[in-house]
């Protein structure tokens, strides 16, 4: 009888939530997508072809039970179907919202492969989720024994919080260290509202004080507070930190005022949606109002740079890239919802210098042409001899990547061992890095990569940290 309302892909065709209109959403940080209506979510989540082998499970990265969650929703059980969501994924909403399910979940839908067009899991679970609030099925944590063993993790973005609610659910007790003033990471100050609206953030953090998890903010470890002494005040430390440092821009005239980096720029965005005085917004230093923007990049960093830069109201927004469209890093949806929002995308192009004195007037921008492949199979860029031009330029925000911090260096702890990428040296088993006692997970570990990666890292590592904490005392029962 259940899959009787499943299998209607043949029937039923597929369909996103409602987008706001490109010249509204473009003059507001609310998010973009309408949210599904009952009747509507139902029949999308019965197009699923609950196959035998789900291959949207297989490339979730927290191996979510999709298909029956999916069926759970074309029934009406929604609050099962919530229980079941947030059984694997710490932040279900926030997923539903950022993952990129184009190239993971939806991207391996099996229906999408026959031509049926994929089943929107995403939308629908946002939708669960949101559901899930608005009725108050979503509960603090209250674990059922309250142990004595404490855990310090510093970091409160998503490897962090997520790590800090299956420990707690565990029992032990739990402080959270950051540098910011809000937690969430680059959840709160990296993402744009019109992605991620804050309010979606602050809710679970506030779920996570409930649950009886501390927080310190404004930490910079290191300077206000060291890294031996969290180490001494805790059982085990969790090393979630994330990473932050931006690649700088080389070339003539890269120093100038007007080019500057993508975190800083999306930061201050973010601080000022949150109604914070921001000096370097209200002098516009980091504010595109009225100004043409140039931003180097194609990932979605820069895709949220863009989509800000419209926002505040910029005279023009030129994204340029050295590949073409097809070879771009970012969300083919991000580039879509840029370009109806005004954004030029300009391909094939690499800045070689700047011009201005002392302050940017413009990129000066060599024209590419993609030659052989290299050993990945990816064509590689090569220059066009002579076929360079100057882009005018009032503000030019450089998305080039993120980089770790020398965490060794910062928290004078040389003996915690690092790659030669600079990323922290953990098991990829235990999450156990150099030094007794400290894990390490997200993005620290693997480098700048997706949420849902960081989610799975965290909680993985709460298993590995409450495996270690509780294994002397089974010895000792033994």
């Amino acid at each position: 009888m259940a899959r009787d309302r499943m299998l209607q892909f043949v029937t039923v065709k597929r369909e996103m939530p409602e987008k706001r209109p490109a010249d509204l959403r473009a003059q507001d940080f609310h998010e973009i997508y309408r949210a599904f209506a009952a009747a509507k979510a139902t029949e999308q989540a019965s197009r699923c072809s609950q196959c035998g082998v789900p291959y949207c499970q297989a490339h979730c990265p927290l191996s979510n039970d999709i298909p029956d969650w999916l069926r759970m929703t074309a029934e009406g059980r929604l609050e099962e179907a919530y229980a079941l969501s947030q059984a694997t994924n710490t932040f279900p909403e926030i997923c539903g919202r950022i993952c990129p399910q184009d190239r993971l979940c939806e991207g391996n839908c099996v229906i999408e492969q026959s031509g049926h067009g994929t089943v929107t899991i995403g939308a629908i679970e946002k939708y669960i989720t949101d559901t899930a609030w608005e009725n108050g099925w979503v509960k603090p944590v209250r674990p059922t024994v309250e142990r004595t063993e404490s855990v310090g993790i510093i970091g409160a973005g998503p490897a962090g919080l997520a790590a800090a609610e299956a420990l707690r659910r565990k029992g032990f007790q739990v402080i959270i260290y950051d540098r910011y003033d809000r937690a969430g990471g680059l959840l709160t100050y990296g993402i744009p509202s019109f992605k991620l609206e804050k309010a979606v953030v602050m809710q679970r953090v506030d779920q996570l004080r409930q649950s009886g998890v501390r927080f310190v903010m404004n930490c910079r470890v290191g300077d206000d507070l060291s890294f031996d002494a969290i180490r001494g005040q805790h059982d085990a430390v969790l090393i979630a930190t994330g990473v932050y440092k931006m690649r700088d821009m080389d070339g003539p005239g890269a120093g100038q005022n007007g080019i500057v980096q993508a975190l800083d720029y999306l930061a201050t965005s973010n601080r000022a949606s949150f109604g914070d005085e921001v000096e370097t917004f209200d002098s516009g230093a980091l504010n595109a109002a009225g100004r043409r923007v140039v931003v180097i990049g194609g990932g979605d960093t820069a895709m949220d740079c863009l989509r800000t830069a419209i926002r505040q109201g910029a005279v023009s927004v030129k994204c340029l890239y050295r590949r073409d469209r097809a070879n771009m890093p970012g969300s083919r949806r991000e580039t879509r919802n840029a370009e109806e929002e005004g954004v030029e995308f300009v391909w094939l192009s690499a800045p070689m210098a700047f011009t201005g004195d002392g302050q940017v007037t413009g990129v000066i921008v060599q024209r590419m042409r993609l030659g052989a492949p290299d050993a990945t199979g990816r064509q590689g860029p090569e220059a066009i001899e002579g076929a360079d031009y100057t882009e005018p330029a009032d503000l030019v925000i450089t998305a080039l990547g993120f980089e770790p911090e020398d965490l060794p260096s910062l928290w004078g702890v040389p003996e915690l061992a690092v790659t030669r990428w600079g990323t922290i040296k953990a098991d990829f088993r235990t999450h156990q890095t150099s030094l007794p006692g400290v894990f390490a997970a997200g993005d620290i570990v693997r480098g700048a990569s997706l949420v849902v990666w960081a989610i799975r890292d965290g909680r993985e590592a709460a298993d590995r940290i409450a495996d270690d904490l509780t294994q002397p005392a089974r010895v000792a029962a033994e």
